[in-house]
C-alpha cells in the first residue's frame, strides 16, 4: 500500500507535467507519442496513479523542452 506522502508527491509530479504540457499547448496524446508512452499510461502519470521511472521522466522532460531538474522543481 502506497504511503500518503508518496501519493501526494506523485500527484504533484503529475500536476507539474500537465501544467507544463498545457502551457506549451501540447496535447497529452502527443506528449505520450513523443515519449513512446501509451495514452493511457500518460494519463495515469499525470493523474499521479503510477510511479514513473527516472528514464520515463527524462523522456518527458526532453519532450517538454525542459531539464529533469526543472520538471522536478515543485513544492509539495
Amino acid at each position: 500500500m502506497r504511503e500518503k506522502a508518496d501519493t501526494i508527491f506523485l500527484q504533484a509530479l503529475g500536476n507539474r507535467i500537465a501544467t507544463i504540457r498545457k502551457a506549451k499547448k501540447i496535447k497529452q496524446v502527443d506528449l505520450g507519442y513523443s515519449c513512446d508512452i501509451e495514452k493511457t499510461n500518460m494519463r495515469r502519470i499525470e493523474a499521479g496513479n503510477t510511479n514513473p521511472t527516472v528514464l520515463t521522466l527524462q523522456k518527458i522532460s526532453t519532450a517538454l523542452g525542459i531539464t529533469l531538474k526543472e520538471l522536478l522543481d515543485f513544492d509539495l
